[in-house]
């Protein structure tokens, strides 16, 4: 932690299906000197689409959702492009990253959603189609995406500490971003969603509305008050001030290897779980295409699931994972060294 300048990291560990160890190090604020405890929220990151998954397909146990229908016929938000290849994602394309969308638009507020590429031709890593999907399960749960986890799978589970949006206990227990050990810049950087959230806050005290329970109309109906209160720059369309699948979720690192033990196999489950067959569809390739990083299950890569400061791993069959979540730019390098201790194997592919 010392040599990558990450100043807090989380670490859980599953053993035979269950959370047997979890510790918390460091401070999740260097200025102020706050030490991470058991009740330290971490922001997930990537790691939230693995999560927002186990949902839609709870959801298509339920009927609710066919992961092979047009994802336009549930629902087309206005800022999608005009393009014929928009009409063959399916929510399954999502899920596996073949919908062929950018990651993220580089300015969202004037830009249309359009794919590179034919859905299902390669793998594009995107956040725009799981967000997307989020917006399809609002319109079909008639339920803000934070509601929705919380109903099917976060209450349940026992994941207490987990919410893709903010509120003022959140905010206490939230860690602070921190810059990469080789960031020639100094100080603290920008902490976007915190800045966000915080400003978004005010707006749903007013409205006597919790940020937990808006979907995307009521963002967008906030927005211009919100940019009202925002610097310029901060808040330009109402993905930044709205839960968000693909990367907002918080937990604390026991609530995710909570979450990581349900991917495991189990010979019994409770009926609110997804059934063995789905689990083992979840981690089964569901695309066969040349180049890197192309064993994507539905909603986890089949070696590992990555982000730049946060990481998961699990064995499904030997019923053992481990989460490490950070606060720090170069909190891989802390990661890939916590794994390699506690497995003995280096993660040779998580190299780019």
């Amino acid at each position: 932690m010392q040599a990558f300048a990450v100043p807090g990291v989380g670490i859980a560990v599953v053993e035979d299906g269950t959370v047997a160890w979890s510790r918390g190090f460091g401070v999740t604020n260097a200025q102020t000197g706050a030490p991470v405890d058991a009740r330290t929220v971490f922001e997930d990151a990537s790691l939230s689409k693995p999560v927002f998954a186990y949902l839609v397909m709870q959801l298509v146990e339920q009927g609710m959702i066919d992961l092979d229908r047009p994802l336009v016929e549930y629902r087309r938000p206005e800022y999608l492009a005009d393009h014929p290849w928009i009409a063959l994602i399916t929510p399954r394309d999502v899920l596996r990253h073949t919908t062929g969308l950018p990651n993220w638009r580089a300015s969202p507020a004037t830009e249309k959603l359009m794919p590179m590429v034919k859905p299902g031709s390669r793998i594009d890593y995107s956040g725009e189609a799981f967000f997307w999907l989020q917006l399809a399960v609002e319109k079909i749960t008639g339920q803000s995406l934070d509601d929705s986890m919380r109903t099917h799978l976060f209450a349940p589970a026992g994941m207490q500490d987990s919410s893709y949006t903010w509120n003022a206990d959140l905010a206490a227990r939230s860690v602070y971003g921190h810059r990469a050990h080789d960031d020639a810049e100094s100080g603290m950087p920008r902490q976007m969603f915190r800045e966000q959230w915080s400003i978004a806050q005010q707006v749903a005290d007013r409205w006597g509305k919790p940020l937990s329970a808006w979907k995307y109309e009521d963002a967008e109906r906030a927005l211009p008050e919100v940019m009202a209160l925002a610097p310029a720059g901060l808040v330009t369309w109402p993905g930044d001030i709205v839960a968000n699948a693909a990367a907002s979720l918080r937990t604390t690192v026991q609530d995710y290897a909570t979450f990581l033990t349900l991917m495991m196999a189990c010979k019994q489950r409770a009926p609110w779980e997804i059934s063995e067959a789905t689990r083992q569809a979840m981690l089964t390739p569901q695309i066969k295409l040349p180049g890197r990083w192309t064993e994507k299950g539905l909603g986890w890569n089949m070696e590992e699931t990555r982000d730049f400061k946060n990481f998961a791993v699990g064995d499904a069959q030997r019923l053992r994972g481990i989460v490490v979540l950070t606060n720090g730019g170069s909190g891989s390098f802390v990661h890939q060294r916590v794994v390699r201790a506690a497995t003995g194997y280096d993660l040779l592919s998580y190299d780019l």
